[in-house]
């Protein structure tokens, strides 16, 4: 079975772009919702203010102003189907409406001094909450722009008596200035928060594709399996009996030829049997394997990339030599693989794998000889759709540089499996400078607790295997 990791990251990619797009549609039938709220809470203020305060208002034009918002509403329900989704430019046009409705509201009702004016706000968090970059900043200036001039312009609020209510000028310009404020940081912060949240949401669903692919590779490489072993007592009796045949019949020679052509292809499919996917993964004798031969069959799609990928199995470890027997988990193998294909991406020579194990935990360090994460980056490294690796001209790097994907899915899915990750540079790192001069670039560090990874251990040895059942 091949495994193709640049494949995998551009599946992951199409996959996130198309959930980007996805992402700026937005139903018609939830801002007509939100435009009913806003009618009704228009015509209570109006009230309110007329016959609660005696406020003398234009109440002619202040109705028609939001009877076109009515009438938009209805053309709304009543044409579109609920299931009408907006696409961007449909969707900044209904906000950008709302915007300017909403600005005419406050022209007729004393602009900056209608404490309803921080309204101005709310299409600015729409957009900058559903929309793109482009779009939040072109409604955030247009929403200065409409207080800007509101603070010129506007019809004066009177009482029934003829007095003026108005702000004085220092708590005009403070209405002003927090208005703008109120674009300027609650806009780029919604902006912010929602672009992390779309990151990670699409950084887990590359991962959880991730999982899914080397999910069903194990599940064909037991399938293979499983035949390899079940089929291997018939596939003997065949050879064997086919072999005496053969002795028995040496004076026929047509009978004699059809018990040789028997035993070959006997031989034949035993030999497809072995050829078809690695002896064991998903048999019941196979769900565990020492760890050292985990890892190494992790690491083997990228060993013979140009780089050294140099193995060392319990450097530290004297009183106990055979390497601890552990799960088979698709989350350990895909990470790891991820983490050594990192390595050699940016290895100048070589990339060292060492396995260490105590009583406690069981170790997998993964070093190269390159140029290491860059230092403002160390803190960072792990997340998605980050830079992370520094690298000369000269290093040829896959069609998915930069995104960070690749280390965020290894960290994910490692972290599943209950292990813990370090990053570090070798030459400020704990290694020795003596020992190991030429370990120099990034080391990554994954440690499990020994009990996590030898799930099936009792204290007095592992635990039976059982029968091996039919596949469902």
């Amino acid at each position: 079975m091949q495994w193709d990791e640049t494949a995998q990251m551009a599946d992951s990619t199409n996959v996130i772009s198309s959930s980007r797009r996805r992402g700026n549609w937005i139903r018609l039938r939830t801002l007509v919702m939100l435009r009913w709220w806003a009618i009704f809470g228009q015509i209570s203020a109006l009230i309110v203010a007329q016959r609660l305060y005696n406020l003398t208002l234009d109440i002619g034009l202040l109705y028609l102003v939001i009877g076109v918002s009515v009438i938009t509403n209805l053309v709304a329900t009543f044409i579109y189907p609920e299931t009408k989704r907006l696409r961007e430019t449909e969707t900044l046009l209904v906000v950008l409406y709302d915007m300017l409705q909403l600005g005419l509201m406050l022209y007729l009702t004393g602009g900056l001094n209608n404490p309803f004016s921080i309204l101005i706000v709310g299409p600015v968090m729409v957009t900058a909450s559903a929309l793109s970059s482009r779009s939040t900043l072109f409604l955030g200036f247009s929403a200065i722009l409409i207080v800007t001039l509101l603070s010129q312009y506007h019809l004066p609020l009177r009482t029934d008596q003829g007095f003026v209510l108005r702000v004085p000028e220092v708590f005009l310009f403070g209405n002003w200035a927090a208005i703008v404020i109120a674009v300027l940081f609650l806009g780029a912060y919604s902006r912010r928060i929602v672009s992390e949240m779309q990151s990670m949401s699409d950084a887990l669903q590359a991962t959880q594709m991730a999982l899914s692919r080397e999910q069903k590779l194990t599940d064909l490489g037991g399938v293979v399996a499983a035949a390899a072993h079940e089929l291997g007592t018939p596939l003997a009796t065949i050879k064997l009996t086919s072999t005496e045949l053969a002795h028995e019949l040496k004076n026929d020679p047509d009978l004699y030829e059809d018990a040789v052509l028997i035993s070959e292809q006997a031989d034949r499919c035993r030999d497809i049997m072995r050829s078809m996917g690695r002896t064991g993964k998903d048999d019941l004798h196979v769900h565990t394997a020492p760890i050292s031969t985990i890892i190494e069959e992790a690491a083997e799609p990228h060993i013979d990339r140009g780089k050294t990928v140099v193995f060392h199995h319990g450097i530290d470890t004297d009183d106990e030599p055979v390497p601890p027997i552990v799960q088979r988990q698709p989350e350990i193998v895909h990470g790891i693989r991820n983490l050594v294909q990192n390595a050699v991406d940016f290895a100048q020579s070589t990339v060292w794998v060492e396995t260490d194990w105590s009583d406690d935990c069981i170790l997998v360090r993964i070093m190269d000889n390159g140029s290491g994460y860059p230092p403002n980056l160390l803190g960072r490294i792990g997340d998605p759709f980050v830079r992370p690796r520094s690298h000369s001209s000269d290093t040829q790097r896959p069609g998915y540089e930069g995104m960070g994907l690749g280390l965020f899915i290894a960290k994910t899915l490692l972290e599943r499996s209950g292990a813990e990750l370090s990053f570090a540079n070798g030459d400020d790192s704990y290694l020795d400078e003596d020992s190991y001069p030429e370990r120099t670039g990034a080391v990554v560090e994954v440690t499990w607790p020994r009990s996590v990874l030898e799930g099936g251990k009792d204290g007095q040895g592992r635990a039976p295997l059982g029968e091996n059942l039919p596949f469902q």
